[in-house]
């Protein structure tokens, strides 16, 4: 009972990602807290500082801005149902892993038990 709560309420927090969109917008609050790029951060403190310059390209996410490439433009709704798509495609990636690692732990404990 107590799992199918935690799935309740993680399926309603990720129903709600596009919050993350729409506050901003309409507070006309720029970006969300933590999600400059290094230019922005550049900008915000005056600098940028030389390990996040060197490092900044090392990584290139799958699905920049949580939306298909060029989508940034696109109206609000459509932005939001990609924001509910990237959050639900995390959800199953990491519940997937953390399902995968609890079956090869299982399997190498009962390897070991006599």
């Amino acid at each position: 009972m107590k799992t199918r709560r935690l799935w309740i309420i993680v399926v309603i927090l990720a129903l709600l990602t596009p919050v993350g969109i729409w506050l901003p917008e309409r507070l006309r609050a720029g970006d969300a807290w933590g999600e400059w790029g290094p230019e922005d951060l550049a900008e915000e403190v005056g600098f940028l500082p030389r390990g996040l310059a060197r490092l900044a390209g090392f990584w290139r996410a799958p699905a920049p801005d949580y939306a298909p490439a060029g989508w940034e433009e696109k109206p609000l709704a459509v932005q939001g149902a990609a924001y509910i798509g990237s959050a639900l495609s995390g959800l199953l990636a990491c519940a997937g892993g953390i399902w995968l690692l609890g079956r090869w732990l299982a399997a190498k404990e009962e390897a070991r038990a006599p």
